[in-house]
């Protein structure tokens, strides 16, 4: 199992919990106060305790800290999926693929991992998933083109939304 390391790096949507592997990034989520309950779901998920290191989270922080300031519309910083399987995998790479300032269907989004009638479970993939922000899940909206919801923080997705839009024009 590769070692993993994590820190906490503040956002203008909140403090983001980052876990880093030698392989990449594992977990990236927007988090209220200390990430101990979060953490500890993690080293359950992960089979070890990351340990702290606020060193080896700096290349994702300086690509947020980028990207909120409408300098960067794509983040180079390797994806580790170890806690993705699956269709849920599947489904979180077309996400992936969706361009910066542009938004997909659930529907087009499960059409595109090749499953034409798994929208809902498109919507829990997204609501699941443990890489928020680089993995651009806030780009999925409902067929009818409103936004849905976003981890229970529908006004997130609406502030990464509009500043996709504000830094394209």
């Amino acid at each position: 199992m590769t070692p993993s390391v994590y820190s906490v790096h503040p956002t203008p949507v909140g403090d983001a919990l980052i876990v880093m592997s030698d392989e990449g990034l594992v977990a990236l989520q927007l988090i209220d106060g200390a990430p101990g309950d979060r953490l500890a779901e993690l080293s359950v998920a992960l089979g070890a305790v990351p340990d702290r290191d606020a060193t080896a989270i700096g290349p994702v922080a300086a690509e947020l800290d980028e990207y909120f300031a409408g300098r960067r519309r794509a983040f180079d910083v390797a994806i580790d999926w170890r806690l993705t399987r699956g269709f849920v995998r599947e489904a979180l790479q077309v996400v992936c693929r969706i361009p910066y300032g542009e938004t997909a269907s659930y529907g087009e989004v499960a059409l595109g991992a090749g499953h034409p009638n798994a929208h809902r479970a498109v919507g829990s993939a997204c609501a699941r998933t443990p890489i928020s922000l680089i993995v651009p899940v806030h780009r999925v909206v409902r067929s009818d083109g409103t936004i849905g919801e976003y981890g229970g923080h529908p006004g997130v997705k609406r502030y990464l939304l509009d500043l996709e839009a504000a830094a394209g024009e």
